[in-house]
């Protein structure tokens, strides 16, 4: 019985060094986006074409110069070890203050073990980007490629103070 309790340890010690890592990745950005500035929390993947769609002259390069305020987070999902750095910076994404790139943990694309919520909210789809003030999701966007007029209205509506 022990040299099977043994063998279980070492075949599930991978899958439960993930889950810490990505538990303690989650911890790191639930932090980001507990301040009362606006956070733009923005999933994506080299890999995706959407993604890539968004990586325009006008696209999330300008957004987060036009905005300096605003805190951006592009978190590398599902990239089954691909580096974003490229296509980052054919973006021209990278060097803004504002601008916080990083890669989740778990890299797989498999829908069985890749990160399939996030912060306790489900993500289904790349590119999914989500809006946060004090630490409270005010909008998400879920279904694809953004479009930037749309994106900063919600972060001026994020901004507002709501009293009704």
């Amino acid at each position: 019985m022990k040299p099977l309790m043994l063998l279980l340890a070492f075949l599930l010690a991978p899958w439960l060094r993930a889950g810490d890592a990505s538990a303690t990745f989650e911890k790191e950005i639930a932090a980001l986006v507990a301040s009362p500035d606006v956070t733009v929390v923005h999933f994506w993947a080299p890999w995706c074409p959407n993604c890539r769609e968004e990586m325009v002259p006008d696209g999330w390069a300008k957004f987060i110069g036009a905005n300096p305020a605003v805190k951006v987070v592009f978190i590398n999902v599902w990239h089954k070890g691909q580096d974003p750095k490229p296509k980052l910076q054919a973006g021209g994404l990278g060097s803004q203050p504002n601008l916080r790139l990083v890669t989740h943990p778990n890299g797989s694309r498999l829908a069985i073990d890749r990160v399939n919520s996030f912060l306790g909210l489900p993500l289904t789809w790349l590119p999914s980007t989500w809006i946060y003030r004090d630490g409270k999701l005010r909008v998400a966007f879920n279904y694809g490629e953004i479009r930037f007029p749309v994106l900063q209205q919600m972060i001026d509506d994020a901004r507002n103070d709501w009293d009704r």
